[in-house]
């Protein structure tokens, strides 16, 4: 009976394990989907604004544009819809003007810390080593705050660089 017991558990590990790798896959498809999802919204609603402004994103009525349809899309769909997250997404739409270019590799917040950057190769080189990396976002802020590209860009040793910032 007891070897029954051991191989009853056995049996119960096995399937336990199987079931909880099905769920972790499940839930790491949802999430990329809907983190997919998300940035596309994001995108489009950023494109949209502009098209509004007609790519004119200091547009004089632009802030009152911004401002009332703040105010309705937080009215119908609750919080996210702020001026100032309109604003970002106009940026994003900006920043990557092709659709294709935005990374679902990256998350919402990812990008929100990528838009803090000016210059173009800075934010590429960024968004490059944040996949390569797997960089959190708390990572890519550590990096971006030590200013891992200047270094890099000013370094005649790149590889000793790119060393020392992943410890």
């Amino acid at each position: 009976m007891g070897n029954e017991l051991i191989k009853n558990d056995n049996e119960i590990n096995n399937i336990f394990d199987n079931i909880k790798e099905l769920v972790i896959s499940s839930r790491n498809k949802v999430y990329s989907a809907v983190n997919t999802e998300m940035l596309n919204l994001y995108w489009n609603i950023g494109k949209a604004i502009m098209e509004i402004q007609q790519g004119d994103e200091r547009a004089s009525y632009g802030d009152a544009v911004l401002e009332k349809l703040s105010q309705r899309l937080t009215n119908e769909f609750g919080k996210g819809f702020s001026k100032r997250n309109l604003e970002r997404m106009r940026k994003f739409y900006i920043y990557f003007p092709i659709a294709t270019t935005v990374s679902s590799q990256l998350s919402w917040s990812h990008y929100l810390e990528i838009l803090k950057i000016e210059e173009e190769p800075k934010r590429n080189f960024y968004i490059k080593e944040t996949i390569n990396s797997k960089w959190s976002v708390r990572e890519l802020q550590r990096q971006r705050d030590s200013l891992l590209y200047e270094r890099l860009t000013l370094s005649a040793d790149k590889d000793k660089i790119l060393e020392l910032s992943e410890k």
